[in-house]
């Protein structure tokens, strides 16, 4: 009876694990999809995704779960990868392309990682580096041998592809061609009759003519408290003994021996020291010679700025020389040495009586954030037991206030960094809350209304309305000038003529900057036939330009390196759109076709 019982648990049991692992990667699912007659394997979209999840991993340095790599489409910029290659192998066994054994074999043996140390195929190698991917030979092969074909396939349609040559010499033509023109500038300066002030009429036409350039942006009225260090130094005291502690301890900053500014050539030994200083006693040599023989330059020697502790032995010598003269041999930390003195720099003390000033407002603002800090705490629980601003600043050291806060806003208040941070994000369901900027002071507010876009009131907005009429109105004058006297230079064709400062540009290339004229003045020359005049406006000026000659490219070296760098890019761009409409059409006839359990399966084992 016992026996019988056992041998039906073991039975209901066995039936029960038959159906273990059916969507494991180990267990009865292979495929992930098919396209034409060719699988998508299993272990390649896995080996796929890992690769692409670990090489993100490696740029950001943080773990990447399936949930972010979901997100940014990762999951499928691979499966549309291998459904890729899938569909060109569907189509190159169609052709019948394929390599022979012994062509893999050379492949095969020709890879580094699967040789020995005397650089010959080794087998426990191939066996081995193939384990450690995860492959076995037959996978590794198939693969390599389907790799191959793909290759073969896209060389046959990649190769000997040529653009036409009109278009490379359309595109060099198009940048490099070059024009000479004579050109002049008109400015209000010039202007025959100066534009008389504008009455309150003429600017409330213009005004109500262009609502647009006279809008208010998007504003947040803001109700604040606010307390910074410099609010509470009256309450904060620092006692005499600190004062005296801190300049103590500053004693490198307010009391500074003399220094002198020193070059130093060290040698190897003192013979040779003593012989390069005799060479400079008796005008042999120069101190730049001697360092330029030792293959160093000056920015070598350099010590900058010393004072006696930093030269040892030497300080006597050095600090009795006079600036200019080179002294030495002297010893050093690295041998004997010649010293050239380039400058001196005095001794600077700071009596603590002048430095006490100073010294007492950094202690008085550190002790003061100290303060706030502490103070921060108990005004959180007042917020937090329902205080107002309102009450806050009767009942604290904050100071409460108003602003009308906008991106563009950054005095007052505004100028806080954090305190603009905090009102880009505020709403109008946000409890105020405590923020500390970076200098120590502390902050709440509380949005009251959002201001939409609008217009900006005439009063408020006259004399950016003045400046844009005059502006206008200056263009207009400046234009009507600027074509009479393009009429008279159609009958003289003398530009000295006008008055105006001239100046002629030779061979100037589309991209040229030319200094006093509209962005697009380049454009418009070149849009113009030969001896052609025309009257370009610009903000506050005009100018006028007669296009002179039309030259073709200069043939330079640099020309015919930008043709060759335009005819590789070009038939690249075109192989590669011919590869790229193969693949298209070999996708098309392949009917790809996607097991999405067994993608989830897939997905399920990176969680």
């Amino acid at each position: 009876m016992s026996k019988t019982f056992v041998w039906i648990i073991l039975a209901l049991l066995i039936v029960g694990l038959a159906g273990f692992g059916a969507t494991n990667l180990s267990g009865t699912i292979r495929t992930i999809g098919y396209a034409g007659d060719q699988s998508i394997s299993v272990d390649a979209y896995a080996r796929e995704l890992q690769r692409e999840i670990r090489a993100i991993e490696a740029q950001s340095g943080q773990a990447l779960p399936m949930s972010q790599v979901r997100a940014m489409g990762l999951d499928q910029v691979v499966l549309s990868r291998l459904v890729g290659l899938a569909s060109i192998d569907n189509e190159v066994a169609g052709l019948g392309i394929s390599i022979g054994d012994g062509n893999l074999q050379r492949e095969i043996v020709q890879i580094p990682a699967f040789q020995g140390i005397d650089g010959t195929f080794d087998r426990e190698a191939y066996r081995f580096a193939l384990s450690q991917a995860g492959l076995n030979e037959t996978e590794f092969e198939d693969d390599l041998r389907a790799e191959s074909a793909r290759t073969l396939v896209q060389g046959a349609i990649m190769a000997g592809t040529e653009m036409p040559q009109t278009l490379t010499d359309t595109m060099v033509d198009y940048i490099a061609a070059r024009r000479s023109f004579t050109w002049a500038r008109l400015s209000a300066e010039q202007l025959q009759t100066p534009i008389p002030d504008p009455t309150p009429e003429q600017l409330q036409g213009y005004y109500d003519a262009h609502p647009d350039e006279f809008m208010l942006p998007e504003t947040k009225r803001l109700t604040y408290v606010l307390m910074t260090p410099e609010m509470i130094l009256d309450e904060v005291e620092v006692d005499e003994s600190a004062l005296r502690d801190l300049y103590d301890s500053r004693s490198a900053e307010y009391d500074v021996p003399e220094r002198r500014l020193v070059e130093r050539l060290v040698f190897s030994d003192q013979p040779a020291a003593s012989s390069a200083k005799a060479q400079l006693d008796v005008n042999g040599t120069t101190f730049e010679a001697l360092v330029e023989q030792r293959g160093l330059a000056l920015a070598d020697i350099d010590l900058g700025d010393v004072t006696r502790d930093d030269l040892g032995d030497a300080a006597d010598d050095v600090f009795a020389a006079e600036v200019g003269s080179v002294v030495g041999p002297l010893p050093s930390s690295l041998g004997p040495a010649l010293f050239r003195i380039n400058g001196t720099l005095a001794a600077r003390v700071t009596p603590f009586e002048d430095a006490e000033e100073e010294l007492r407002a950094e202690l008085a603002g550190d002790r003061a954030r100290r303060l706030i800090e502490a103070r921060a705490e108990e005004i959180n629980d007042l917020m937090a037991g329902g205080a107002t601003l309102e009450e806050l600043a009767g009942e604290t050291d904050m100071e409460l206030g108003t602003v009308n806060w906008t991106s563009d806003a950054h005095e007052g208040i505004a100028a806080y960094e954090e305190f603009r941070a905090a009102a880009a994000a505020v709403t109008q369901d946000d409890f105020p809350e405590i923020d500390f900027t970076e200098d120590g002071a502390i902050f709440a507010q509380r949005l009251e209304e959002v201001l939409a876009v609008r217009p900006e009131p005439f009063a408020s907005a006259r004399p950016k309305v003045a400046d844009a009429w005059m502006l206008e109105q200056t263009g207009a004058a400046l234009r009507e000038q600027a074509e009479d006297i393009a009429a008279r230079l159609e009958e003289t064709g003398d530009f000295a003529a006008t008055g105006l400062p001239v100046r002629v540009e030779n061979s100037m290339t589309r991209t040229a900057f030319v200094d006093g004229t509209p962005a697009d003045f380049m454009t418009q020359v070149f849009e113009m036939d030969k001896g052609e005049l025309r009257v370009i406006s610009g903000p506050g000026s005009v100018v006028i330009v007669r296009l002179d000659e039309t030259l073709p490219p200069d043939e330079t070296d640099e020309l015919a390196a930008m043709q060759t760098a335009f005819a590789d890019g070009l038939d690249q761009a075109l192989a590669e759109a011919l590869f790229e409409a193969f693949m298209r059409d070999a996708r098309l006839r392949a009917k790809p076709q996607i097991d999405q359990q067994a993608l989830n399966a897939v997905q399920a084992s990176f969680q």
